[in-house]
């Protein structure tokens, strides 16, 4: 079982931009496929961004696509989540996941898909 901690989120205006970033214990990092999630007040938990093992495999929700920027640094156990243009429904607490098993050929989309998971970072995106 590893151990996530989520950082980086905070207040910005639209259009702003953020990076969080999720620091994981352990020293099989690199062989876990990670991603972000995020949950507004009174909404299920859903899916923004998840990165293989392999940094190649990279997948987006639709909502996020061409803003937000999911990378790995396996020499720091770290993965980031870089949020641009930034818009009030982007409001959430944004939580970091990790798996051990191999994404399926569409990718993680599911809460279900990971089993590991951090405390939460809120971001707050101002109109």
């Amino acid at each position: 079982q590893v151990q996530l901690v989520e950082s980086g989120g905070g207040l910005v205006q639209t259009g702003g931009s953020l990076r969080l970033s999720c620091v994981v214990s352990g020293r099989t990092f690199s062989t876990y496929g990670m991603g972000w999630f995020r949950q507004a007040p009174g909404k299920e938990r859903e899916f923004a961004a998840a990165i293989g093992w392999n940094v190649r495999n990279v997948y987006y929700s639709d909502s996020v696509k061409g803003r937000f920027t999911i990378a790995r640094d396996n020499a720091n156990n770290t993965v980031y989540l870089q949020m641009n243009n930034l818009k009030p429904e982007d409001t959430a607490v944004y939580y970091c996941a990790a798996t051990k098993h191999p994404f399926g050929v569409i990718g993680p989309r599911s809460i279900n898909d990971f089993g590991s998971w951090g405390q939460g970072t809120q971001v707050t995106v101002s109109s």
